[in-house]
C-alpha cells in the first residue's frame, strides 16, 4: 500500500474515498467538530435524529407501523445525544477534584481494566475493550473513579482508537500536571469483527508512554503489573 500525507479535506493525495475503504484514518489529536456545533439544543438534537433516523429505516424498508419499530427513531436519537456520544458535549466533561500526596506515594499508580465502549467513526460501529492508566504523583493525586470517568468521557464520541489514547493521556496530563502519564487501551473493533474482513479474534492495541514512563525499564515493570 502507498503512503501518501492526509489533506485537510481527509482524502489521502491521488486517491478518493472509496479507494480508500477500510483504511484507517487518523487525523488529529482534536476530535473533528463544526464550529457550530452546538447551535441546536440537546432536545432539538434529539427531534432532529428521531426524524432522519426514522428515514433512514424507512428506506431500507422496515415498516415503521409495527409496535417493535415505530418507538426506534426516539430511542435512537436518545440513545445518541444522551448516552454514546454524550463526550461530544463539553459541558458533560467531569469535574476532578485533587488531592494532596500526604503519603508520598512516588511511584506509579496504576488503574487497570477500565471498561471501554466507544464508536468507530468510520462505521458507527462499537469498538469495546479495557483500558490501563498509570501515573506518578507530582504532588497531587486524582480520585480513582475520576479515572474511570476521564475514559469514558473521551471515548463517549465517535473514535479513532490512537486519538482515544492520546486525548486520554493530554487530559491526564493536563490535570496532574505531570508528563509521567502512561495510557494502554486494548479493544475489539466491530468494524473488523462484524463486517469487512469479519475477524472475530484479533484486537488492537495502542500505547501512550510519557515521562518517567517513556523508558525501557518503566515500561516493563508496567507490563508486567498488567499480566497479573
Amino acid at each position: 500500500m502507498k503512503t501518501e500525507t492526509i489533506k485537510n479535506n481527509n482524502t489521502l493525495n491521488g486517491f478518493s474515498h472509496e479507494d480508500i475503504g477500510d483504511e484507517h484514518l487518523y487525523t488529529g489529536l482534536k476530535t473533528p467538530m463544526k464550529a457550530d456545533a452546538f447551535k441546536w439544543s440537546d432536545d432539538e438534537k434529539k427531534e432532529r435524529i428521531a426524524i432522519l433516523f426514522e428515514e433512514i429505516m424507512d428506506v431500507i424498508g422496515l415498516d415503521l407501523t409495527d409496535d417493535s419499530l415505530k418507538g426506534t427513531p426516539n430511542r435512537v436519537a436518545k440513545m445518541y445525544i444522551d448516552e454514546i456520544f454524550s463526550g461530544l458535549n463539553p459541558k458533560n466533561k467531569p469535574i476532578i477534584a485533587l488531592f494532596d500526596n500526604k503519603y508520598q506515594y512516588n511511584q506509579m499508580l496504576i488503574e487497570k481494566n477500565i471498561t471501554l465502549y466507544s464508536n468507530c467513526e468510520h462505521h458507527f460501529v462499537p469498538i469495546i475493550g479495557k483500558a490501563h492508566i498509570a501515573y506518578i504523583s507530582s504532588g497531587t493525586v486524582i480520585g480513582l473513579s475520576k479515572l474511570n470517568r476521564i475514559v469514558q468521557y473521551y471515548a463517549k464520541r465517535p473514535q479513532v482508537q490512537e486519538r482515544l489514547t492520546n486525548q486520554i493521556a493530554e487530559e491526564l496530563k493536563t490535570i496532574l500536571k505531570t508528563e509521567d502519564v502512561a495510557v494502554i487501551i486494548d479493544a475489539k473493533h466491530l468494524c473488523v469483527s462484524s463486517r469487512g474482513i469479519k475477524d472475530d479474534t484479533s484486537t488492537t492495541i495502542t500505547t501512550y508512554y510519557g515521562g518517567k514512563f517513556n523508558t525501557p525499564n518503566k515500561i516493563a515493570e508496567l507490563q508486567n503489573y498488567l499480566k497479573n
